[in-house]
């Protein structure tokens, strides 16, 4: 399975991707699901992935092809975002279908992406792009995109981020998110990368690879464990706890 979470707030973007790949619980291996492309100066583009491991490797594969070939389109010719979205959506499908026709049973070629980053002067953001092509764009009341396995890391994601959040609060609110997931779920397993792309940048220098023994991300994962046990302790009880706490339940 895959975790992966895009954030996009004032100060730019927040990536974060984990690297767990299984066909089965005794067949699971590593493979990242972060994909920051070769472009021309003028543009950052780097995708995450979910979902069948041979499409995702087709389409990046064609991709760097294309931008190679001088195809049209490709991503160093697209003006904007969304054109890479509608681009990468109409490549994705086209390697599905390939497998497809090939009449497989039983093999789905399914895959999802979250193209982010930021081309020239229009503004840096990120797009969903489902396995049918079609695709979503974050907003300023949701300010994330999630692929994969989403239900556990999401709850401190809607708790915290705003479109104002800082980039390395954000940050650090993805890697909660990130561990959440782990802890529940694993199929969903580390290394995690975290990428900062700060707008109007063009560089990706702010990139960070934590392995499951890595000393922040576990004291991160103690630390929010601790503070969440602490607030837990402080929650107001249903009934005052002395003798009247059976007439209440009573009642």
């Amino acid at each position: 399975m895959t975790y992966c979470i895009v954030v996009s707030v004032k100060e730019g973007l927040v990536l974060t991707s984990d690297s767990r790949t299984n066909a089965g619980i005794d067949n699971v291996s590593v493979h990242r699901k972060m994909h920051a492309l070769s472009t021309l100066p003028d543009r950052t583009i780097v995708l995450l992935s979910a979902g069948n491991l041979a499409t995702t490797q087709a389409v990046i594969d064609q991709l760097v092809k294309d931008m190679h070939e001088r195809a049209t389109p490709n991503l160093n010719s697209v003006t904007s975002l969304v054109e890479a979205a509608e681009y990468l959506g109409g490549m994705s499908v086209k390697k599905q279908n390939r497998h497809v026709n090939a009449g497989q049973n039983g093999f789905f070629p399914a895959a999802t992406f979250i193209l982010a980053g930021q081309i020239g002067h229009m503004a840096h953001g990120a797009y969903l792009i489902y396995p049918e092509g079609n695709y979503i764009t974050t907003s300023i009341h949701t300010p994330y995109l999630q692929i994969g396995e989403i239900k556990y890391g999401k709850p401190v994601l809607d708790r915290f981020l705003k479109n104002d959040t800082g980039l390395h609060e954000a940050g650090r609110c993805c890697l909660i998110s990130m561990d959440s997931t782990m802890r529940s779920n694993v199929s969903v397993g580390p290394p995690v990368d975290l990428l900062l792309y700060r707008k109007d940048s063009f560089n990706l220098e702010n990139y960070y690879c934590f392995a499951e023994d890595d000393n922040y991300l576990i004291q991160l994962r103690r630390q929010w464990h601790e503070k969440l046990k602490e607030s837990f302790a402080t929650l107001p009880p249903f009934c005052s706890e002395d003798k009247q706490t059976l007439a209440c339940h009573e009642a």
